[in-house]
């Protein structure tokens, strides 16, 4: 397991053959995930970690240069952080599997007090916990929630995501070539449902914008500050942080231009949502290091 590795324009698939993954998905229906995290930290994480060197390295780099740990803490930390990703990785397969994971909500008022509300909003996801496990243990039910995915995922992870999130009146929506998915987004929003968008990666796009996260500057999608600026509805941010073998923490924060003269350009709003946006991420990441999960050298320098 784990996702193929790239830069900028990545996009990961979930790796194994289909019959690999449905046995697992079996297999998880009986067996304690604390016994199947064990076999992994024993056999496949030092796998990775010999034959995936780019992403090795990358994140060496990030926790030397951009939480100023030692050598040795770094390379301690290194395997924690393919550690946790099998976890995720494993937890999703469990929630195929139907295991359930208890979420302890920090914000919860704030996502509530929207879903009550009739307009729109969206949610600003990142590559930081396990995001993914929100939607397979929460049910929209005020609220359609539209998710924004890229291509390229295993079949039989795209076939259990639709099963799973079908049920909890969660859609996705896939990019597209032709960028009719920026029509669906503006429909839903128009008709006052949740969108949720991936906020921490370009794919390739020419539109970003800069901003600095842990010290360094780092590139962000234009597209979804643009989107949230342009359509003028509330935006926040959820991270889903693995606190335990069943449990996660989801974290939610606003993310605004509070505070910013009104007369500002749009180029200079977006810049204040991008900022608003990393400095919750980095928050997140200063009390959860490990689970960063962007395997390519991320800052500019």
């Amino acid at each position: 397991m784990g996702e193929r590795l790239a830069h900028e324009a990545w996009q990961g698939s979930t790796s194994g053959t289909v019959w690999m993954h449905r046995a697992l998905i079996r297999s998880l229906r009986f067996m304690n995930l604390r016994v199947v995290y064990l076999g992994m930290a024993v056999f496949v994480i030092p796998f990775y970690m010999l034959f995936a060197r780019r992403g090795y390295l990358a994140m060496y780099h990030y926790f030397r240069r951009r939480h100023g740990f030692g050598v040795w803490k770094s390379f301690r930390y290194v395997w924690l952080n393919h550690y946790r990703f099998g976890q995720v990785v494993l937890d999703r397969f469990a929630a195929y599997a139907g295991q359930r994971f208890e979420l302890e909500r920090d914000g919860g008022p704030l996502f509530d007090e929207l879903c009550s509300q009739p307009g729109g909003f969206i949610i600003l996801s990142c590559h930081v916990g396990n995001y993914e496990m929100v939607g397979y243990t929460f049910t929209a039910d005020k609220k359609r929630y539209n998710a924004l995915v890229y291509s390229g995922e295993a079949a039989t992870v795209t076939e259990q995501r639709n099963r799973i999130l079908s049920k909890h009146n969660i859609r996705l929506i896939p990019v597209k070539e032709d960028m009719s998915h920026i029509f669906v987004m503006n429909e839903a929003l128009a008709d006052g449902e949740i969108v949720s968008i991936p906020a921490d990666r370009i794919f390739g796009s020419s539109r970003y914008v800069e901003t600095e996260l842990l010290g360094g500057r780092v590139r962000l999608p234009m597209g979804p500050f643009a989107t949230a600026l342009q359509r003028g509805v509330p935006t926040i941010c959820m991270f889903a942080m693995k606190v335990s073998a069943y449990r996660y923490k989801v974290i939610i924060r606003e993310v605004s231009e509070k505070g910013m003269n009104s007369e500002k350009g749009r180029e200079e709003k977006i810049a204040g949502l991008a900022r608003s946006f990393t400095r919750e991420m980095e928050t997140v990441l200063k009390a959860y290091p490990e689970q960063w999960y962007n395997y390519f050298e991320y800052w500019e320098n």
